[in-house]
């Protein structure tokens, strides 16, 4: 499928490259108060899960669970929150976000109001075990 010329997620990968596949990429998302938000994108365009075949719905999920499984190894949140939205950017990509009840939304979505102020010093240590997470990644994933 031919790339819409005006898709950011087309144009673009999307944040910090973290691994590029044949079929999707894993890439840090720059999301303030967020260290650990990452998106799994795939590269053609299209809209939604179901645009997939089986063979390409199972192997994209299965990225998403290894993006999902290196940030629980390392990082420990409370909990991962998955999501696909597509309400912004109608090309399909999933949120994997590590969730810590002390971020300033915990316990509401990420895109709702902070419930308080950011830890920083909390995120900066997340920060530092990245690197620890995207060497996993990149050695799960191949390549």
């Amino acid at each position: 499928m031919a790339a819409a010329h005006d898709c950011p997620l087309c144009q673009q990968d999307g944040g910090q490259l973290v691994w590029r596949g044949d079929k999707l990429r894993v890439i840090r998302a720059e999301e303030a108060g967020f260290p650990a938000f990452y998106r799994v994108v795939w590269h053609d365009h299209v809209a939604e899960f179901s645009d997939l075949d089986a063979a390409d719905r199972a192997h994209c999920m299965e990225v998403v669970v290894q993006v999902e499984q290196a940030l629980r190894q390392h990082l420990q949140p409370i909990k991962i929150n998955l999501a696909t939205l597509g309400n912004m950017v109608a090309h399909l990509h999933w949120h994997v976000m590590a969730r810590f009840d002390w971020d300033s939304h915990f316990p509401a979505p990420v895109w709702a109001a902070a419930q308080r102020a950011r830890a920083m010093e909390r995120e900066a240590a997340v920060r530092e075990r990245l690197p620890a997470v995207e060497a996993q990644l990149r050695q799960n994933l191949g390549r």
